[in-house]
């Protein structure tokens, strides 16, 4: 795209856009899972070789190498189309707080993109790339997806490196994914996924969210109007119309936390980020907004920081407390879509408006998806579903559940955490009376599965009946079963609660692998009925054999 044939929105939205000719001769030579994906980076991301601005020229600085995340993207096979704009050093919600322009509302100009990953929702938004790297801190990887009407994830903080991205507030950073589509976003997370950060994954991983999970839902719903309100009303009566049990709970806690990400003492480590490279460049492009708050936090004495961190975790407790029993929480991912001219009447209020669902997800340890829920008058509207730190693929279920699109097989963290398959082939097969063993414990259905030609089955002489495979080389046939994918500590908690006579080991199937799998005592089997000719548990109870 040439300058000259370029909009306005499209200028807003680019710090740099590399050559459509560079981009298109890399997109055919691409390979990998993400080939010809098109990638846009949020621009306090490094991409090497390109200056990093954070949105401030002055600031900028060439980095030898991509940042891990970026890097990850790019190994699966996705091509950097461009460094995009943001709110100044990430600080802010709203996409107007940049020398470069304020980047507005892809759909409709006069109102705000959202920020501060901004241009990063709206390229992928308006076309201009497929998927997007943005941040978040205060909910930057949330709101402009709301705004936008697609799909942002932001994970559990720490599971994915930070590194070669300008902080924030280091504390909370998270770096996040803007797509068209859950199925996009899967992709591209699970790409992502390769750039570990410091945190690991927890033996213990839900790998799925129960199939008919509990939702806590705001009893009150503060700072929308009636008609943003209607339209979260609707997306809770597809979520129960879907099977979801629906709990209301008091939010209190969470917005109180919500405030003093800014209005606290947390904010000085926005000052520990970039505060003293402001104070020595008062003549740099600097935004007004962005300068008052960081420069703000330089003289916050340290014995209030130290109380605002033992606040947020006495709120956190409250809140989880709250949550006891619900799977997830659903909120608006935004309250309002203000216009430009709101924002810059009043810059800090309609920001902080912008924040109240969001800027208590990172200080309580919480992971989030933000998914399209239709409109609210003309604008797009957006739920996020938030859940437990670690309970990323839990949240990515339900918001699939939200926007009534299959999850899938597999999900980004069932991709990347240590996981084990299990083979089953009876009560547990899926619609199972037992399916419940598996599905309590957060393990995630994969597919149907056939044993190579080796086994025989038995209905065992159990209350109720059971299915005994054992291994037999000379008449063996295939049976038919199912894989499930279940975390290190689930397979071992599963193990144990298994009665006699089964048995859990390996099982050769008809792919050529060997997986842990259900097997029974040779004894039990021979004294049983051999239902083998029906190649699978359910044929053989259709045909009477059980």
């Amino acid at each position: 795209m040439g300058q000259g044939t370029r909009t306005l929105l499209d200028m807003t939205v680019w710090i740099m856009r590399r050559p459509e000719d560079d981009i298109a001769a890399e997109l055919e030579a691409s390979s990998g899972p993400l080939a010809g994906v098109r990638l846009a980076v949020k621009d306090n991301v490094d991409v090497g070789g390109v200056p990093t601005t954070a949105a401030c020229p002055e600031y900028a600085y060439v980095p030898d190498q991509d940042a891990p995340a970026v890097a990850a993207l790019r190994a699966a096979g996705a091509v950097v189309v461009g460094k995009t704009n943001l709110d100044q050093f990430a600080t802010g919600l709203v996409g107007t707080r940049s020398p470069y322009g304020a980047v507005s509302d892809s759909r409709r100009p006069e109102y705000i993109s959202g920020g501060s990953s901004s241009g990063s929702a709206v390229a992928v938004a308006s076309g201009q790339a497929d998927i997007a790297i943005g941040t978040d801190t205060a909910g930057s990887g949330r709101v402009p997806a709301g705004l936008q009407g697609i799909v942002g994830i932001k994970p559990t903080v720490g599971v994915i490196s930070t590194e070669g991205v300008v902080p924030a507030c280091e504390s909370y950073d998270c770096v996040t994914i803007f797509a068209p589509s859950l199925t996009t976003a899967n992709a591209a997370m699970a790409a992502m996924g390769a750039a570990a950060g410091p945190r690991l994954w927890p033996a213990n991983t839900r790998l799925a969210a129960p199939p008919q999970p509990t939702i806590a839902v705001p009893r009150e719903l503060p700072a929308l109007d009636e008609v943003w309100c209607n339209a979260f009303r609707g997306a809770v009566d597809d979520l129960r119309a879907a099977g979801a049990t629906i709990i209301e709970i008091d939010l209190t806690p969470f917005l109180a936390a919500a405030k003093l990400l800014y209005e606290g003492a947390l904010v000085s480590e926005r000052y520990a980020a970039v505060g003293e490279f402001i104070d020595a460049h008062p003549e740099a492009s600097l935004d007004p907004t962005v300068a008052q708050i960081i420069s703000g936090a330089r003289d916050i004495p340290a014995h209030r920081l130290v109380h605002d961190r033992a606040e947020v975790q006495r709120l956190r407790e409250q809140a989880m407390t709250s949550l006891a029993g619900a799977d997830a929480l659903l909120v608006p991912t935004a309250p309002l879509h203000p216009t430009i001219e709101q924002v810059n009447a009043d810059p800090i209020g309609v920001n902080a408006t912008m924040g109240t669902y969001t800027n208590f997800c990172n200080l309580f340890d919480l992971c989030a998806v933000s998914v399209p829920a239709g409109t609210a008058g003309d604008a797009q509207f957006g739920v996020t579903v938030i859940a437990r730190a670690f309970d990323d693929a839990v949240a990515f279920d339900i918001a699939a559940l939200a926007t009534g699109a299959p999850a899938g097989q597999d999900v980004w963290p069932a991709a990347i955490t240590l996981s084990h398959e299990l083979a089953v082939f009876g009560a547990h097969l899926k619609g199972g009376s037992l399916e419940f063993q598996l599905t309590d414990l957060g393990a995630r259905w994969v597919g149907p599965i056939r044993t190579a030609t080796k086994y025989r089955m038995s209905a065992l002489r159990t209350t109720p009946p059971k299915p005994g495979l054992t291994r037999s080389e000379e008449n063996g046939v295939s049976i038919g079963g199912e894989v499930w994918r279940l975390s290190p500590a689930a397979l071992g908690t599963f193990l144990a609660q298994l009665p006699e006579p089964m048995l859990l080991g390996k099982v050769e199937c008809d792919d050529g692998l060997w997986r842990t799998g259900f097997g029974c005592d040779g004894a039990a089997a021979q004294a049983g009925v051999d239902i083998s000719e029906h190649g699978s548990w359910p044929a053989a109870i259709a045909a009477g054999a059980v």
